[in-house]
């Protein structure tokens, strides 16, 4: 199909000034933390390893904003722009890559959503960090100077292009170590920006709401990758993920079945509970990898999707390019289309937009 078709088939463009949230100017309502737009959107991953650090890609924003969607969640790795030796020494230039997305994200009207993947103490991935964020001050202060940092960068630019998410999926560590934590960070910040947008990954690496932090007035962020049999099928970096049968949906394991119902008892509402304390929630991270039947992924994420329509949630694909993505997601099972020398899983698009507030 050409650009210009398929441009046109995937778009509907509206009346009046678009907000990021999708809303016409008439229609739009402050952000607050209590109140989150259902942003829907991507990881973008050009900062996501030291290894692979790399200017964002303007071009992505612009595929994005033609389809509709109007989110962006930049997962990051501190060290990209951090002295080794010296903490406190930081490359303008790498940041400067960020201050581009930022301005990319006025232009083509997506909200820009900062996070610390790898941030000083801390890091889901290997290598393990060097000082321990739960244990350190020195790893806490280093934290805090890292988002005094972006506070001061963005400070005065509306919480409808930018916001905050402190620390990519804490483990399942004490919940008072990781409250402790974050009013720490969220005072540093608002020392610098009293009125930024903030946002917490809830506990078990995303999955556990953090009830003691309703009264902080930021949000939480959850996660769609339950069960990790459908999202995770054969993930090289998840120990025996390969030796996994190959998943259906609903998913039968033994004696337990995971289906819409299970979804909706077990990851949508314990997030409902913490948003009746006036807490807004957001799905950060969500996606199967390609090893995932194409068919099986799709129907879950069906499930998943309509699930967080009724909840009011808005959520982030964990990738636009690569294994989780739309685009050159490298599956062996799905019939792509050329879109400008790019490989686009058009039924995993169509699905997604299907959900996308036009």
């Amino acid at each position: 199909m050409k650009r210009r078709k398929f441009l046109q088939s995937s778009i509907i463009l509206a009346g009046g000034a678009v907000w990021a949230n999708g809303a016409t100017a008439e229609e739009a309502k402050p952000v607050t933390a209590a109140r989150l737009p259902a942003w829907k959107g991507f990881n973008l991953l050009d900062k996501f390893t030291l290894r692979g650090n790399k200017p964002y890609v303007e071009q992505d924003f612009a595929w994005m904003a033609a389809w509709g969607f109007d989110f962006v969640r930049l997962p990051m790795d501190y060290r990209c722009w951090t002295d080794s030796d010296d903490p406190h020494k930081l490359d303008e230039q790498v940041l400067a890559d960020i201050d581009q997305v930022v301005e990319w994200g006025k232009q083509y009207n997506i909200h820009v959503n900062i996070n610390l993947h790898r941030a000083p103490g801390y890091c889901v991935n290997p290598p393990k960090e060097p000082l321990d964020l739960w244990t350190s001050q020195e790893a806490l202060d280093q934290f805090c100077f890292q988002w005094k940092t972006f506070a001061r960068r963005y400070k005065g630019i509306p919480n409808d292009r930018v916001s905050f998410d402190l620390l990519n999926e804490p483990a399942n560590i004490k919940e008072e170590t990781y409250a402790h934590i974050v009013r720490e960070t969220v005072n540093a910040i608002r020392a610098e920006d009293a009125e930024r947008l903030i946002v917490a990954d809830g506990l078990r690496w995303g999955r556990a709401p953090v009830m003691s932090l309703a009264d902080l007035k930021i949000a939480q962020s959850t996660r769609g990758y339950d069960p990790m049999r459908i999202s995770h099928h054969k993930a090289s970096w998840i120990s025996g993920s390969d030796q996994w049968e190959e998943p259906t949906w609903p998913l039968k394991l033994g004696n337990q079945i995971w289906d819409k119902k299970r979804l909706q008892e077990e990851v949508i509402q314990p997030f409902k509970q913490l948003e009746a304390k006036g807490v807004g929630v957001h799905v950060g991270e969500w996606g199967a990898h390609n090893r995932t039947p194409h068919d099986v992924a799709v129907a879950w994420m069906k499930d998943f999707l309509e699930l967080w329509r009724d909840a009011g949630w808005g959520w982030a694909v964990w990738n636009l390019r690569g294994s989780f993505g739309i685009v050159d997601s490298r599956r062996d099972d799905v019939k792509y289309e050329d879109f400008h020398g790019h490989a686009l899983d058009k039924k995993m698009l169509e699905l997604l937009l299907s959900f996308v507030k036009k």
